[in-house]
């Protein structure tokens, strides 16, 4: 003898539910390199997150390699004019 169907929904209501509301927190791991989303950014770790993305590519991604790769030279933005004499 079978379950009716009909004693199967309020467990795929809550199945649903639960997922639905775990979406938009998936999506910001994902953009996040699978990592948790973070707040109250400062100066600081903007400055890092940016060169971090400069490295790897990602905003949040961290490499090991003791040298830097090539087009790295200079880990700032600032571009310094020639010297004129």
């Amino acid at each position: 003898m079978g379950v009716p169907f009909e004693a199967l929904l309020p467990y795929g209501i809550c199945l649903a539910v639960r997922y639905h509301l775990d979406l938009p927190d998936a999506i910001r791991n994902i953009q996040n390199g699978g990592k948790r989303a973070r707040h109250s950014i400062d100066q600081w770790d903007r400055q890092m997150m940016d060169r971090d993305r400069r490295l790897t590519g990602w905003l949040r991604g961290q490499v090991d390699r003791p040298i830097a790769p090539a087009g790295f030279e200079y880990s700032n933005g600032w571009r310094v004019e020639k010297n004129l004499h």
